[in-house]
């Protein structure tokens, strides 16, 4: 998990088991924005499915990490997957948890007005600390979810 304070950009080993911010090592980053999360988590699999029904432009590629092939080519490690979801961005940034909410909403027409809570002082960090929390517990909060 990335340091307190500096959000959830960090998720590169750097072969030392330290942690580089921001931008993947190496590879050529995505034509478009790539999601990628959880696809054997149920309420993971519902805000995909909610995030698909608000993209009707298909501007964001969604990708279960569990797709190992097609994940590898970004290189972020399977454990930060396994811990939050990443927004890999054409210009080669990775947002993961909920960094990557303001972002996913910028993305999309007609939710872009979501986005102003996380403008207000604080909504960072106790969106990250919400986040964490939800993340620690999602496989118990979600038991007998139905697969879409």
């Amino acid at each position: 998990m990335p340091r307190r304070g500096r959000g959830m950009h960090a998720d590169f080993t750097d072969g030392a088991g330290g942690l580089t911010t921001g931008r993947r090592p190496g590879g050529n980053p995505p034509s478009q924005p790539t999601l990628i999360y959880d696809g054997e988590c149920g309420l993971c699999r519902a805000a995909a499915t909610t995030l698909t029904r608000w993209d009707r432009e298909q501007r964001i590629a969604l990708v279960a990490f569990q797709d190992r092939e097609r994940v590898s080519r970004f290189g972020i490690a399977l454990p930060a997957l396994a811990a939050a979801m990443h927004l890999v961005l054409p210009d080669g940034r990775v947002l993961a948890g909920a960094d990557a909410v303001p972002e996913l909403l910028r993305l999309l027409p007609g939710r872009r007005w979501m986005g102003w809570a996380f403008a207000v002082p604080g909504a960072r960090p106790l969106g990250r600390r919400v986040y964490a929390w939800i993340a620690a517990r999602r496989h118990c909060l979600v038991r007998g979810a139905p697969v879409p």
